[in-house]
């Protein structure tokens, strides 16, 4: 048995400046797990809670509280469980905070003690991350598809733009390896294009170029006319893929294009963002509609989702029991995976075991408040995920999670990447069969 001895917390501090939580697992014959919760920017209302102390010292956003909730109330509840039993010690997290969100201990207390006793675990049995989690959950490991985001916006970039990230995919690679030499290519000619516009104006919070444009799709024409700068013929081996993350502009099916001056209801959206489907190589987008607007969600998933991979992000946040909702309402068709929504491992596994039930699409994410904790690489690749978001291709917070990939691929092969498809639904369908 993989007794814990001790579980203890410290303030450490992410990729904005703002502390967050760290965790250390010690197990009684020694091994150490360590974990650090992420923060985001752009939060669901029902994700789970980012504790913060509030005050006027470091703006607020001090965690004592939440590592208080570590040492004082989690860390005697752990004392003496086996690390090995994910579930059980997890379900022992969940019985000390009856709420829903996380509001008595923390959602970054829960899911940074959650992720280290995972990392003790896989020590003390001295397996990688990624293999633990194979075996764990019984599941096929491959190495994940990146989705990279090239202009930052929404509330990475001070609202700059409306929509939150333009990313980029390259399904048609054959390895790990090609996805960041492709990604590179793509990543600098889309500066250079702003450079030579006079409109370089540095880097937004997950390392994405800061987006000086006078309009949204003015980011599309810019990103389309990057991919064919760096060589590539879009919709090829290069797609297109979008958070809109509507939430954060929208209320109550209204929505406010502020970069635009202009406002429309759920329908004017839709066709806005189906005119962007039609006129571009896109093959994904993340919460075109708000978290309150489950009606423009099935409607955009009736016109489109036989052609698109439809995230739910802030309309889903990790939540099993609103993935079936989803998936019984025909709304959506994949979920984006963010461990520090849900809370817990356990939670977020069950979150992707209820969309691979369905056939939907499961997408491992980092958050935009990041640290050099390389946990969703593995998990990624560990649960077979088949596709892994990031960020951008630039600050070490990002790149730390890249690389870790490529490592892995190196124990693994290049012929578990998901890719080596075209845009033809292919790389999709080989991702949900991993």
């Amino acid at each position: 048995m993989t007794a814990i001895k001790s579980v203890k917390g410290r303030r450490v501090w992410d990729s904005r400046g703002n502390p967050t939580v760290e965790v250390d697992v010690r197990l009684e014959n020694g091994v150490l797990g360590r974990a650090i919760a992420p923060a985001g920017a752009s939060r669901g209302t029902r994700e789970a809670i980012d504790l913060r102390d509030g005050g006027n010292a470091l703006r607020g956003k001090d965690v004592t509280t939440a590592l208080k909730s570590v040492d004082d109330v989690i860390a005697p509840a752990l004392a003496g469980m086996d690390a090995a039993d994910q579930a059980a010690a997890d379900a022992a997290i969940l019985s000390l905070d009856p709420s829903p969100l996380k509001e008595t201990l923390g959602g970054n207390a829960t899911v940074a003690t959650s992720l280290a006793i995972l990392h003790a675990a896989a020590a003390d049995a001295g397996r990688p991350l990624w293999r633990h989690v194979a075996d764990l959950y019984g599941c096929t490991p491959s190495v994940p598809l990146p989705e990279i985001q090239i202009f930052g916006g929404g509330a990475h970039a001070g609202r700059r733009v409306d929509i939150q990230d333009f990313m980029i995919m390259v399904p048609g690679a054959g390895s790990f390896d090609e996805v960041m030499e492709v990604t590179n290519e793509v990543y600098f000619a889309a500066g250079d294009i702003m450079a030579g516009k006079g409109r370089l104006a540095g880097v937004a919070d997950e390392g994405g170029w800061w987006p000086i444009f006078d309009s949204n799709e003015e980011a599309l024409e810019t990103l389309l006319a990057a991919i064919e700068k760096a060589g590539e013929k879009p919709g090829e081996r290069v797609v297109i893929s979008l958070d809109i993350a509507a939430s954060e502009f929208g209320k109550d099916g209204r929505y406010r294009l502020a970069l635009e001056d202009r406002e429309m209801d759920s329908s004017a959206l839709i066709d806005m963002l189906g005119g962007w489907l039609k006129a571009y190589p896109i093959a994904a987008i993340e919460d075109p509609v708000g978290e309150d607007d489950p009606d423009g969600m099935r409607e955009f998933t009736r016109l489109f989702g036989d052609r698109v991979q439809i995230i739910g992000d802030d309309y889903l946040v990790t939540n099993a029991a609103l993935v079936r909702e989803a998936q019984a309402q025909a709304a959506c068709n994949a979920v984006l995976i963010k461990v520090n929504q849900a809370g817990t491992v356990s939670e977020s596994v069950e979150t992707f075991r209820a969309a691979r039930a369905a056939g939907w699409g499961a997408v491992v994410s980092a958050r935009s408040g990041e640290t050099e904790d390389v946990s969703i690489s593995h998990l990624a690749t560990g649960l077979g995920g088949g596709q892994l978001k990031v960020g951008s291709f630039t600050r070490s917070e990002r790149m730390v999670k890249w690389n870790e990939c490529l490592r892995i691929q190196d124990e693994l092969g290049s012929d578990t990447f998901v890719g080596g498809a075209p845009l033809d639904g292919t790389w999709w369908g080989k991702q949900q069969r991993a």
